[in-house]
């Protein structure tokens, strides 16, 4: 089919409109500005881009996809509707993508797409959709010649309740998104049950109170008895975690953190309960390279390492703060220095106390504006909410030169030329630090 994909840069998108090309289908998309990721498409996937959106870009097209951030209102949604042309959200696209397909679905609040990763590095033979840049194989999607899929599950929208899962993991369950659940608690836990109960296989991280609550038939997990030995080194200069899960020995994963040997250990039993050989699991483990926006390094130098991270919710940046003090340690630095993107007026208002508590132990705090994400602005007092921290407000940063500027009112305001610094953030905070916006 001649599929047109409204939102194609967006990550999750961009990875449907990759596996249908490998699957034979001829796609296009659009986007409101060029990427990365929308140059990729063109050059690598013979992909026809329209920057930005245009009603003529839907002209011969038998199918349109589009991103849950794409209104009514938008042209391209406007003319395909007006053309007759069959109009799917991505959620609804899921059916007829993995409807045939073997899938083996990662969800959770937490973790999910490096143990999406993880797991498609442990289970190198399969196809995978993941919702970020895996570094072992540079795409957040991978072609194989089966039908065995690793995916990425989508809770925010109900969406991986369409994701027809063989074998779900489930890292932790926590109330997210609830602007889409109309925050209706006993709806969100619901729709978990039910992604749980769509699968033949369920792997759970059993010390979550949700998830270890559950009378269903699970493989569990309980972290704090079943790994062991916890230890982070570096190999190569690189972060690893190594660790001893229940009777099966010694694991070395890329990363910092009691969360990746987490993380790790949910893949290695999923792939187990797959009939996968433990040294192979092993083995392959190794293989893993991190992925782009989590714990990313994107400066390495004697004085100062930056790492970007895509973390944008309380529970993920406390513990991607611990991985960086113990990271720190390791490198001999005494100053760590974070900059925060927030992302989502509704996100940082519904856990601003969880936001405030998360940067404790933090050495100098930059606020960067909140990244909307299409929502409408909401006035949120964030330097008197975080005053403890005497927070550094600016408008945004950059990298040149080994050097990370910090700017407001068009001035550089201060510079961090050593140390440790990390970014967080799911807006273009990752191009920032990188020196790219």
């Amino acid at each position: 089919m001649k599929i047109h994909f409204i939102g194609i840069g967006g990550i999750g998108l961009s990875a449907l409109a990759k596996f249908l090309t490998n699957d034979g289908h001829s796609i296009s998309g659009s986007d409101i500005k060029q990427t990365e990721i929308t140059n990729d498409l063109a050059t690598n996937f013979n992909a026809k881009i329209t920057i930005p959106h245009h009603k003529d870009a839907v002209e011969g097209v038998e199918r349109v996809i589009y991103s849950a951030a794409v209104r009514k209102n938008n042209p391209e949604y406007q003319r395909a509707k007006e053309l007759g042309i069959e109009l799917l959200s991505r959620k609804e696209a899921l059916v007829s993508i993995l409807g045939a397909k073997e899938v083996y679905a990662v969800g959770g609040a937490h973790g999910k797409s490096t143990t999406s990763a993880i797991l498609a590095s442990i289970l190198p033979q399969t196809n995978a959709l993941i919702g970020a840049i895996s570094k072992e194989f540079g795409s957040n999607v991978r072609h194989a010649k089966n039908n065995k899929v690793v995916f990425e599950a989508d809770e925010s929208d109900e969406s991986f309740l369409n994701s027809n899962p063989h074998l779900a993991i489930v890292t932790n369950v926590e109330p997210e998104h609830m602007e889409y659940y109309e925050y209706d608690e006993e709806r969100f836990y619901g729709a978990y049950r039910k992604f749980l109960s769509l699968a033949k296989i369920r792997v759970i991280n059993a010390e979550d109170e949700f998830l270890g609550s559950l009378d269903m038939e699970s493989i569990r997990l309980y972290p704090s008895r079943d790994i062991s030995d916890i230890e982070f080194v570096l190999v190569d200069g690189k972060p690893h975690t190594r660790f001893t899960l229940l009777g099966l020995g010694s694991f070395d994963v890329f990363g910092l953190g009691d969360h990746i040997a987490l993380d790790a250990a949910l893949a290695v039993l999923a792939a187990q309960a797959l009939g996968e050989d433990i040294e192979s699991i092993r083995a392959n483990l190794l293989k893993f390279k991190g992925i782009k926006k989590r714990f990313d390094v994107v400066e390495n130098r004697d004085h100062l390492v930056v790492i970007d991270d895509y973390g944008h919710h309380p529970t993920e940046i406390k513990a991607t703060i611990s991985a960086l003090k113990t990271y720190a340690k390791l490198r001999d630095f005494h100053q760590l220095s974070v900059i925060w993107q927030p992302h989502k007026y509704s996100r940082t208002m519904d856990n601003l106390t969880g936001f405030v508590e998360c940067f404790e132990g933090v050495d100098e705090l930059v606020i960067l504006p909140i990244w909307s994400a299409g929502e409408l602005p909401v006035d949120i007092d964030l330097k008197g909410a975080f005053s403890r921290y005497d927070p550094i407000m600016a408008d945004s940063v950059t990298k040149e030169d080994g050097v990370v500027k910090v700017f407001k009112d068009g001035h550089v305001i201060k510079t961090f030329g050593q140390g440790l610094v990390s970014a967080f953030g799911a807006g273009d905070i990752t191009y920032q630090i990188r020196g790219e916006a």
